[in-house]
């Protein structure tokens, strides 16, 4: 194949992996798929707990970073990012959480056409392998996406998931089905001990298609425009500049940071920004960047006693003794996700759909950041709000596509957000004191007993809380009619030819979960979009 392709998709992350998958089923489209960063042949991406070295290493991941700012008590935050193949499916905590439906059927209420909770259930579906129980209303058994159950009950988490029960909170054995409140295990994108990111589920399987051509270690320097349609990519490859054409469309999904900076270096954004970083203006397009949410998480943090943690698991001769397990086959620890327990729940009585997501491990960090674990036997809650009102911006600073651009969340910027986060930060603390876990409770390291009032909680989490690697919302999707939006319910770039956005980015509002899993129905959709397929039929929901 030349470097034209009537299909050219930048960025092998979770929604591009499976857009290369979909648009070169058909032996007539050719289809090329554009990657920054190497091949997923890093052993760490394989290995489930490899996210710990992953998580920084800077030749598989961006390494971004937030702008301090009030919430964050004047810390920057750093923000991982996937650079492989596979992007941030082959880096993240294997969490698959779909979300509410109400926050689907908020992104049609605002005006996306084909984007409620019933039209998008069967893209969901579509792509996923449930392996476990499941209602088939709501689960797909037949896709590339293995959804695994964690396959080990360790006490501290039986007893973390009795002391909920205990509280009110009831037991849910299957988040992502009919309803998502409620306390259990999460499901992973863990098969056999290996990852599953999209480019092992979709894009291997694919390779080997004459009509698709991947290009690794390949950075997208702008957007090729004749006027206003977009006609490709020019990319730096091996020391040069080349230019990969599209025929027919051109599909970014570099993910939230990168594909909005890759619209401003390309002259579509806020045309002041343009114009103040020497940018030639295409399209005033002023919410390119903006929008930008993420969930602030704050973990809480015990030192036990009476039980094993994965703190003691993870070094020395134990650590030995687990790899050996892992490689044979046994329990081992290298073989689990960072977050083992869900609570999904309210953080007032009051409260009508779920506004909080709470995670439980019987591990702790030093600081409350999730990368060294303590030197002590130790377990965490960590907590964050689900919907937050907080929004910021990704904004390109120089024309040089190889500079970092600025990102900034706004934590906590929102007072809804504070008062969510404090009723979130005391049931926490009520979960890890409960008469099921206190037994294992010697005392609490984060934050500790002295913390207590409303302000006191409030500077804790400013000073130790931290993103969960949600990032979201900075190519929002609205109709025409919305000067913020930047793509519509198609997923065209308003106001560009030839051009759409397909990855977390064009997410209206914030889902009440990870976004990988979202991610990979956005995928799912934005093919069928492209291909002028019909909708896949909607699934006949109970309003019960």
């Amino acid at each position: 194949m030349s470097d034209t392709f009537d299909f050219v998709i930048v960025g092998s992350g979770t929604a591009g992996g499976v857009l290369a998958r979909r648009l070169s089923e058909d032996p007539a489209h050719t289809v090329a798929l554009i990657e920054a960063g190497p091949p997923d042949r890093n052993p760490f991406i394989h290995i489930p707990a490899g996210f710990m070295k992953t998580m920084a290493d800077p030749a598989v991941n961006w390494l971004y970073e937030t702008e301090p700012s009030q919430g964050t008590a004047g810390r920057a935050i750093k923000q991982p990012r996937g650079k492989t193949l596979g992007g941030s499916s082959a880096i993240n905590g294997h969490i698959y959480n779909r979300g509410q439906r109400l926050d689907f059927d908020v992104w049609a209420q605002m005006g996306n056409r084909g984007w409620s909770y019933a039209q998008v259930l069967p893209y969901f579906k579509r792509g996923e392998r449930r392996i476990g129980d499941g209602d088939p209303t709501f689960r797909g058994f037949d896709g590339e996406f293995a959804v695994t159950d964690l396959d080990v009950h360790y006490p501290l988490c039986e007893a973390f998931i009795e002391g909920a029960v205990g509280l009110g909170i009831p037991r849910n054995p299957d988040y992502n089905g009919a309803t998502q409140d409620g306390v259990g295990y999460f499901q992973r994108s863990i098969h056999r001990r290996r990852r599953v990111s999209t480019a092992t589920a979709f894009l291997r399987p694919s390779m080997g298609r004459r009509n698709l051509r991947v290009y690794t270690n390949t950075h997208a320097l702008r957007i090729a425009l004749d006027g206003r349609r977009a006609t490709g990519v020019v990319c730096r490859r091996g020391g040069r500049d080349i230019t990969i054409s599209a025929r027919r469309e051109l599909i970014v999904c570099g993910g939230v940071f990168n594909s909005p900076q890759l619209l401003q270096l390309s002259g579509i954004g806020p045309a002041g920004l343009l114009r103040e970083l020497g940018i030639p203006v295409v399209h005033d397009l002023p919410g390119v960047g903006e929008n930008l949410r993420d969930h602030y998480g704050v973990r809480l943090a015990a030192r036990v006693k009476g039980a094993a943690t994965i703190n003691e698991r993870s070094r020395g001769l134990p650590l030995a003794h687990e790899v050996l397990k892992y490689f044979t086959g046994g329990d081992s620890i290298l073989n689990l996700q960072p977050t083992l327990v869900h609570v999904f729940w309210r953080s007032h009585p009051n409260v009508e759909h779920g506004d909080l997501q709470m995670t439980f491990t019987p591990a702790s960090y030093q600081e409350g950041v999730q990368s060294k674990l303590d030197p002590y036997p130790g377990m965490s809650v960590a907590v964050w709000q689900q919907r937050p009102d907080s929004a910021g911006y990704v904004r390109a600073v120089s024309p040089d596509p190889f500079a970092k651009p600025a990102i900034q969340p706004n934590y906590l910027a929102e007072a809804t957000d504070r008062q969510v986060l404090l009723g979130g930060l005391k049931l926490a603390r009520r979960l890890m004191h409960t008469p099921q876990l206190e037994p294992y409770v010697e005392r609490e390291e984060q934050p500790g007993p002295e913390v207590q009032s409303d302000d006191e909680w409030l500077d804790f989490a400013r000073r130790r809380g931290t993103t969960t690697f949600h990032p979201a919302g900075s190519c929002r999707m609205g109709p025409t009619s919305d000067r913020t939006a930047v793509v519509d319910d198609t997923l065209k770039v308003h106001g560009i030819d030839g051009l759409r956005v397909a990855d977390a980015s064009i997410m209206p509002t914030m889902v009440s979960a990870n976004t990988n899993a979202a991610t990979l129905m956005i995928g799912e959709k934005a093919a069928d979009l492209i291909l002028g397929l019909p909708p896949l039929p909607e699934v006949e929901l109970s309003h019960a």
